[in-house]
């Protein structure tokens, strides 16, 4: 016999789906979604097929690399070049082949080669062979038949951190083929990755470069104007969405990445509280919603040390204390690493931690003159202390100091 209460979890999805749906398709809002048109990058997608047309003509075209800031349509254009590039070689006859990797996913020269030769049809086992034998299978793989294959590699800068042998065999693999040929292009957002390389695989690499530039607000403006008319339901937006979305993103460098994701949260908060309309309130609690997401993956992924210096400026905010010193953050840093066994760095060290947790807009940290004593650094959280306390505790080493309090400050937790 079904009781009331298991009705009622039957139903929950039922009750979720009569409510009002704002949204013809949301995927359109999501950075994975690449529109047949990209406002305000004509000029990129040109030049971008410019270099790349003489795949068309059975040639080799050059190895490109993209900078650009994150949400500046980088990967975007890319793909929407490499799908046109298919297109039009196929109508010609000239095999061309795109194949997109995301060097944060796959991030060592094992799983690289073996995700590229997958493509091509050639089964390898994510572990266990040695990496020239994978090296090899993949030469065979793209050998296999006369094509160019374009390789595009999103965040390339993720592989330089383990060494550049992947892209120095890659940058030369045309040497080694006989009916296929291969072009690399490189996504990056970070300009000065290109001084890591070995000096033969810098010039291989950036045969061609293209600058993407940040977004200004009216660009943004007319990038969401362009994906709300495919996401949205008529007439559900309020007039001052777009723009509110729009200025908030031009503050984070012209990224229209978030403004996308902006608007999207936006949408999901009016859907859930059963709103027929997307309001700027809306806007402002989903701006919020993002701020936190983001403070919890930046703080998540911080290094143990690091993670205690932030805990330190945590832990003496909470007691009301408005200007930490580096000395006051220091002394509790210190106690903490004692009470769990961890290296004590020195304060100079535990300084410039600071200043990097001040780049990233975790901490604000602003130098102050006390007169004959010196000078000294101010801190105080620019993020929430609440959620950042509770995401520095999911650490297990930094368990233990759940139950920490600092000497003389018996009102921490109150």
């Amino acid at each position: 016999m079904e009781t009331k209460n298991s009705t009622m979890i039957n139903g929950i999805f039922e009750d979720i789906l009569m409510r009002a749906n704002i949204f013809e398709n949301r995927e359109v809002l999501r950075s994975t979604y690449t529109p047949d048109y990209l406002p305000h990058r004509s000029d990129q997608v040109k030049g971008l097929a410019t270099i790349l047309v003489s795949a068309l003509r059975g040639e080799t075209p050059s190895n490109i690399l993209i900078y650009g800031k994150t949400g500046t349509g980088k990967t975007a254009v890319a793909k929407h070049v490499g799908k046109e590039l298919e297109k039009t070689g196929e109508m010609h006859g000239i095999p061309c082949v795109v194949v997109y990797i995301n060097c944060e996913v796959v991030d060592t020269q094992y799983r690289l080669l073996a995700s590229i030769a997958r493509y091509f049809g050639k089964e390898i086992p994510m572990t266990g062979w040695p990496t020239d034998q994978v090296y090899s299978e993949l030469k065979v793989a793209l050998d296999s038949d006369k094509h160019i294959a374009i390789i595009i590699l999103d965040e390339i800068d993720k592989l330089v951190n383990k060494g550049d042998d992947v892209l120095y065999n890659l940058t030369r693999i045309n040497s080694d083929l006989k009916k296929a040929k291969v072009s690399l292009i490189g996504v990056t957002n970070d300009l000065k990755f290109t001084e890591f390389l070995d000096p033969r695989v810098k010039s291989s690499l950036g045969e061609e470069e293209i600058i993407f530039p940040p977004y200004d607000a009216n660009q943004i403006r007319d990038i969401l104007k362009q994906r709300a008319e495919m996401a949205f339901k008529g007439d559900v937006l309020e007039e001052a969405v777009i723009p509110l979305c729009a200025a908030y993103a031009a503050q984070e460098h012209g990224d229209a990445r978030r403004a996308l994701d902006l608007l999207r949260v936006s949408g999901e908060i009016a859907e859930r509280i059963k709103s027929s309309k997307v309001l700027e309130a809306h806007v402002r609690q989903a701006q919020d919603k993002i701020e936190v997401d983001r403070v919890v993956e930046v703080v998540r992924t911080l290094p143990s040390q690091s993670k205690l210096v932030l805990l330190s400026v945590v832990l003496l905010g909470f007691n009301g204390d408005s200007n930490l010193t580096t000395g006051e953050a220091y002394n509790i840093y210190k106690q903490m690493c004692r009470t769990i066994g961890i290296e004590i760095l020195t304060q100079r060290r535990v300084t410039d931690l600071i200043s990097e947790l001040d780049m990233m807009g975790i901490l604000n940290a602003t130098v102050v003159s006390k007169g004959r004593y010196g000078r000294t650094k101010e801190i105080s959280l620019s993020v929430p202390s609440e959620s950042t306390k509770r995401v520095l505790f999911e650490d297990y080493r930094l368990k233990p100091l759940e139950n920490f309090r600092p000497p003389n400050q018996t009102k921490l937790y109150a």
